[in-house]
């Protein structure tokens, strides 16, 4: 155990040093400084930044949780991803950059009002705050709480493991995130993430290793085998991803996420120009494919291992598969690797909830005359104080009556889709006036809500009741074509007098495309469908 500690804070302070070594000459006093690295982003940087913000132990924990309660089918976040990135590389990411803006909320303000960019700023916020921040923190300490043992160790309950856990976490990720805005968060997710794609594939590895004594090909054939249809990635109605969603829901919610989720986007907010900008997106695609190797086969593998001893959660299939099958030389690089994934999604959200509030609320109406150099220092404030308060909310997750990865995407909905409508239909619609995006948010949550929150008599409801038996992915997509069809009807018979010019380009960034992005396109989405030709009826699950 004193080695693994050692290792662990060793790795951990080197990633932290060499980022601060390489970015300590950059200006962070500055508002894009700060909050967009100075636009100065390459695509390699991009790429790691975007997958180690998106890969953490909601991911880890979440989706091998899956794998482990069910089979193959919750990869339609990772693969379905590929397809997402590419869009957002040709349709979302040229017109972001042209306009140059620094938050998602902007885009709103200017096509719709002032208004309606507050109500989608408040929506993101308390997305961020209630749901996001505390779900990072909460799945991070699964994580790290399992392979150290704190419950052994220290001989305390789970609650109070969680606990522990969860403010070691938050403190750390606050001085993190106050060492020097996204640029040095962008480099030490760089170095993670090597870290993390050799530390990711060394639990399968390992854990087939384990299964097959020694032998990691027998190993494989022998779960395989063993639960043919775990490996099947053509969800069923019961399953957490069933396969129809990838045309419905769960296509909007994966373009929500990496074209319109602050979080993730600012990444690419944040590129020198449109090339770098699309070579990081479409790199990031290219590695999402990979994902099921170690998100999701890794929670089969616990089930073969721990089936005459079934665990009671499933979501701590992963950590305890580490603990079971990872060398003890190596607990402390992992843990390292998987901290610094933690602390990636932790601080990208706690900079991008801070960018949100300074720059669309304290600066603009608190206090509009502030400079750039108090600007930042509110902000940091304000992340620390959003970091308190995420502590307090995320032991309270425990309690969540379904698996961590889906209570997360369920109650993303709220906000996820609602904002996603509002943002791809004003870029292809002129004409649908404010007031129109205002009663969409509110007729989308409000509808969503009793569709997914249980009260009496709901069944006795036909529409209600017929919407709340189906799965929420498909709820969400049924309420964005009533949505959309609303927004045009209101277009059509009372346009809007503003406006919106999406052709005129600031020159903010340069924004020619990268040369090879369309051959690049093209490929992946070849490896998606041969993806799910393998792990299906038509491949290794036959």
């Amino acid at each position: 155990m004193l080695l693994t500690i050692v290792s662990f804070v060793g790795f951990t302070a080197l990633v932290l040093g060499i980022s601060y070594f390489l970015t300590r000459k950059n200006d962070t006093s500055s508002q894009e400084g700060y909050f967009l690295a100075g636009r100065g982003l390459t695509g390699w940087v991009i790429a790691a930044s975007l997958l180690l913000t998106n890969l953490s132990t909601e991911q880890m924990v979440g989706l091998n949780g899956q794998g482990y309660m069910f089979n193959m089918s919750g990869m339609g976040y990772e693969v379905g991803a590929s397809l997402a990135l590419i869009i957002v590389a040709f349709f979302f990411l040229p017109r972001y950059l042209k306009k140059g803006y620094a938050t998602i909320p902007d885009f709103i303000g200017e096509r719709y009002d002032a208004t309606t960019k507050q109500i989608v700023n408040f929506l993101f916020l308390a997305g961020y705050v209630l749901i996001l921040l505390p779900t990072v923190l909460y799945s991070g300490a699964i994580g790290m709480g399992g392979i150290f043992d704190i419950m052994g160790t220290f001989n305390v309950d789970y609650m109070t493991a969680i606990v522990v856990v969860v403010v070691a976490i938050g403190i750390l990720g606050v001085i993190y995130s106050l060492a020097g805005g996204l640029r040095i968060m962008a480099i030490a997710d760089t170095l993670n993430g090597i870290g993390l794609i050799i530390g990711g594939l060394m639990v399968p590895i390992f854990a087939l290793l384990y299964v097959g004594q020694g032998d990691m090909i027998g190993g494989l054939k022998t779960v395989i085998d063993a639960h043919p249809d775990k490996f099947n990635a053509i969800g069923k109605a019961g399953d957490p991803v069933p396969f129809l969603t990838m045309f419905t829901g769960m296509f909007l919610v994966n373009l929500f996420y990496w074209g319109c989720n602050q979080t993730i986007i600012q990444r690419a907010l944040a590129a020198k120009n449109l090339k770098e900008g699309q070579k990081g997106l479409l790199l990031a695609a290219t590695f999402k494919l990979f994902g099921p190797l170690y998100l999701i086969i890794p929670g089969i593998v616990a089930f073969h291992i721990f089936q005459d001893n079934p665990l009671q959660i499933g979501d701590m299939a992963y950590p305890m598969l580490v603990n079971k099958v990872l060398p003890w030389y190596l607990m402390g690089f992992f843990a390292a690797v998987l901290f610094g994934a933690i602390l990636s999604s932790f601080n990208a959200a706690l900079n991008s909830t801070s960018a949100l509030f300074m720059l669309n609320i304290y600066k603009p109406y608190m206090k509009p005359d502030a400079s750039d150099k108090q600007v930042v220092i509110a902000g940091k404030v304000v992340a620390v104080i959003l970091a308190i308060f995420s502590m307090c909310v995320a032991p309270l997750i425990a309690k969540a009556p379904s698996g961590l990865f889906n209570y997360l995407q369920m109650v993303n909905g709220f906000y996820n889709v609602p904002i996603f409508t509002l943002i791809i239909f004003g870029m292809l619609n002129k004409t649908a006036p404010a007031w129109s995006a205002k009663v969409t948010l509110v007729f989308f949550i409000v509808a969503y809500g009793l569709t997914q929150i249980p009260f009496a008599g709901k069944e006795a409801i036909p529409v209600l009741g017929w919407l709340s038996s189906i799965h929420f992915l498909h709820v969400m997509a049924i309420l964005f074509v009533i949505a959309i069809s609303f927004m045009y009807l209101a277009g059509k018979f009372s346009p809007t007098s503003n406006k919106y010019d999406d052709t005129k380009d600031l020159h903010v960034v340069d924004t020619t495309p990268w040369n090879k992005a369309v051959v690049m396109s093209v490929a992946i989405v070849l490896c998606v469908f041969a993806v799910y030709v393998i792990f299906s009826k038509f491949g290794i699950a036959a």
